[in-house]
């Protein structure tokens, strides 16, 4: 790939296959990957959908009949992407601590595992680069990652202190907590490039210890 100074640019990471909405049509999987290595190559502001949809092998026709726009393209990767994290709290209502204790680790574990991937990195990276030309990009990727899956949490959360499984402070701020003692300086650090995407032993490290922080910050409610 050859970007606009002339220097040779590493391929960007695939996002095709990879979001929930996309899953059973290779023509959307096509645009959205496509979408993906224009805005990487071009930037959000300078990436055409005349230019998508070349990449797509899709006529442009073809491409506003599926998204309509090039944000909506943007919108459905991301919203795919928010899908797939909050697929754990999707689980029915917990009855127990160990419950509550086991949906959390497996909600930051997933949460760590799909974030933490190049392709979303790069799209957090791109979001930042774009944020003063163009912060649409940066809109759409925090109403459909970081503030859904926030408020997915903050929901399960709900929930599990109107059971009284957890008390103290209001569901909004224990979300928060959770999420900064899952990330760390993380999130950041792979933005910069200057750390790996963790392995599995490092997630589940990260999500446990997230997970008995929080619980021992916040204890059952007593009879």
């Amino acid at each position: 790939m050859v970007g606009k100074s002339g220097t040779k640019k590493r391929a960007a990471p695939s996002l095709a296959g990879e979001t929930a909405d996309s899953a059973d049509d290779p023509v959307r999987r096509r645009i959205i990957d496509a979408t993906f290595r224009v805005l990487v190559e071009h930037g959000y502001a300078y990436a055409s959908t005349r230019e998508i949809a070349r990449v797509a092998k899709v006529s442009k026709r073809e491409l506003y009949a599926l998204f309509g726009s090039k944000q909506a393209i943007l919108a459905a990767m991301i919203a795919g992407r928010a899908r797939q994290t909050r697929q754990p709290l999707s689980l029915p209502a917990v009855a127990s601590r160990h419950a509550l204790a086991e949906t959390l680790r497996r909600f930051g574990a997933s949460l760590l595992r799909e974030a933490s991937r190049p392709a979303v990195t790069t799209l957090f990276r791109l979001a930042v680069i774009e944020a003063e030309r163009s912060p649409e990009v940066a809109r759409t990727l925090d109403e459909g990652g970081r503030r859904a899956n926030r408020g997915a949490l903050t929901e399960f959360l709900a929930r599990a202190r109107e059971a009284g499984l957890i008390e103290g402070a209001e569901p909004g701020l224990m979300a928060g907590q959770f999420l900064s003692l899952l990330w760390g300086n993380l999130l950041m650090d792979l933005a910069m490039g200057i750390a790996k995407p963790p392995g599995a032993a490092e997630i589940e490290r990260r999500a446990a210890a997230a997970t008995e922080a929080l619980l021992l910050l916040y204890p059952e409610r007593q009879a």
